[in-house]
This record gives C-alpha cells, structure tokens and sequence, in this order.
C-alpha cells in the first residue's frame, strides 16, 4: 500500500484482523491482489492474515477466518493494515499499542481499513496526517482524535500510511496500488475481471449526499455535523458563514424544505443512533456527546425521530449479541 515499492518481488503485506472485522473489505482488498497475480502471470502480491493470538478470527458477519500468524510471529512485510469494524476500541490495549508503534519504528507503512485507524489514532500514529473511516463513525472519530484530519473520502495514500472508508472502497485502493506499481494496462485489466467500474478517486465521497448544491448550505451542514457534541447557535452558525441568520434560515427552507435548527437536530439523532448500535457507551454519555444537556431531554428527542427511545434501541443491541 506504500507509495514507495519495496526492494524486492513480490509485495508482501498483512492484514491484522481485529475482532468483528469487516469481511467485505478485508475480501475486497486481497481479491485485486490475487486477480493481478493471475494475469500478471507471476507473484506480485503476497499477503497474511494476521490475528493478536494466531487463532482464527470471527467477522462482523459472524463468520471466522482462520490467520497465518500470531502478532509475535508476523513475517517481515512492507505494508500493514488494520482491519476493524465494530467497536474497535474494544480491541484496543496497551499491547497492542506498543507493537503498532514498533512497526512503525521499523519503517513498516501502517493503514487502517474500516475503523482500523482507531487503533493507529490511539498509538499516536496518525497526528496530522490524514486519514479517512466509514463515514458513520467520522464524528466520533473526530471527537475523539482531534489532532487526525479525519475526511470523508473513499481512500487516502500518503507518504505516512494509507487508509479505506471499508466495503468495495479497499477495491479503489488495491486497484490504486497495482496501477502505482505495475501500470494502468494490469489495473484495468484487473478491474474489468472484477466487473469494477472505471474507479473512484482518493478524493470521491463514500456518498452521494442529499444535499442541495446550494454552497452555504452544503458548508452549514459541514459545520452542524463537526460540532455534534457542542451544537453551535444558528445565529453562530450564520456568523461562521458571514451571513444573517435569516438568510440561513430562508437557504434551508428553500433547499431542504426544513429549518436549521430541525436539519442539526436530525444529524444529532442520527449520531446518537450510530452510537448506541456501535460502541458501548451507556445512553448518558451519548446523550451528552450528541449535545443534550440532560438523558430526559435526549430520549424524548430520539422517540420523536427514531420511533423508540435509546434505552430500547441499546436492549435490542444487546439480544442480537447475545
């Protein structure tokens, strides 16, 4: 995944599989990979499945992969990714901090697929680089790793590491990756064998927003959603875009059929409903992190606009585990 190749051929990489990793992007990183040996007629990839134990690892979907080494036996690779998907934090310990940073330190290029870059964030690896997640968790993220240029890009290469939002986007990057070191004759060919489309750039958005293309608004929304935990006043909102907040408030209604207040209100909740289903933080903390100044407040809130109220949501959570 470097930008650099490595001294020799083929390429090796691992691939650290967390638990609940998601499949779909560890499957749709490696396949690429295999398709460009094929046609390619030689080894150009190699990779590893790698877990903290050696043991075999179940996926989000519920399914388990088997790995070909422990984290004390992984093989000399030039690239790492961290595979995550659902609470990658828990995951997250000591241990596995410092033998991240040891890669590091030997020169390995690390990346994150998914959530992986929780992990790289948590050991420090990532300040001022930039990086991108699935786009559901990029608040959170963002919350808690403010020094991380987190974006909401299908995939990031840079000279420190590399990142995926997860799903087909590990396609775009491996795709990326073959076109880099082996030529744009072998990632088309590849990508017609995998019945890809012409492939998305780093920069293209995991979504296609619904969103006017009106850009104060576009840049209004932009701002409600990077202050979740501290809603901003319309009236500041307004001033952050040099404009009367009446003007904001007539460009909503015009565009969205919907007032500021109600469109922030709305991306809170649906935060609010991301964390419940996703980490395991308890119904007050998340109320206070979506900007609600009291667990009463917050659930009525959710009701109106989920159906049901947080505590059921979580119970639900909870039985599906189970």
């Amino acid at each position: 995944m470097r930008l650099q190749p490595p001294h020799t051929v083929p390429e090796r990489i691992g691939f650290l599989l967390l638990p609940r990793f998601a499949m779909v992007a560890f499957f749709s990183a490696i396949e690429p990979l295999r398709i460009a040996n094929r046609i390619g007629g030689r080894t150009l990839f190699e990779w590893d499945p790698i877990s903290r134990d050696g043991e075999p690892v179940v996926a989000s979907n519920g399914m388990t992969l088997a790995t070909s080494c422990s984290l004390r036996e992984v093989p000399q690779v030039s690239s790492l990714a961290v595979c995550a998907s659902f609470e990658p934090e828990s995951s997250i310990d000591g241990e596995l901090v410092g033998w991240l940073q040891a890669r590091a330190a030997d020169g390995c290029v690390l990346g994150g697929m998914d959530t992986g870059c929780y992990a790289l964030a948590a050991a420090g690896l990532l300040d001022d680089q930039t990086v991108t997640l699935h786009w559901e968790c990029l608040p959170d993220f963002r919350a808690r790793f403010p020094k991380v240029d987190a974006v909401e890009s299908v995939f990031e290469v840079t000279d420190e590491g590399f990142s995926c939002a997860g799903g087909s986007a590990a396609i775009d990057m491996s795709l990326d990756l073959i076109r880099r070191r082996h030529g744009d004759d072998l990632a088309a060919q590849v990508r017609d064998q995998l019945i890809h489309d012409q492939g998305r750039q780093p920069a293209s958005r995991q979504r296609d927003p619904v969103m006017p293309q009106e850009p104060l608004v576009q840049r209004a929304i932009a701002l409600m959603e990077s202050n979740l935990e501290l809603p901003l006043g319309i009236r500041e909102l307004a001033d952050e875009l040099d404009i009367s907040w009446r003007r904001l408030d007539r460009l909503f209604a015009r565009h969205l059929k919907s007032s500021p207040q109600q469109v922030y209100l709305a991306r809170r909740l649906d935060h609010a409903h991301w964390l419940l289903r996703k980490t395991p933080h308890s119904v007050m903390q998340i109320s206070l992190a979506c900007g609600f100044a009291s667990a009463s407040s917050f659930s009525r809130a959710f009701r109106r606009r989920h159906g049901f109220t947080p505590s059921r949501l979580r119970r639900q959570v909870l039985s599906n585990r189970a």
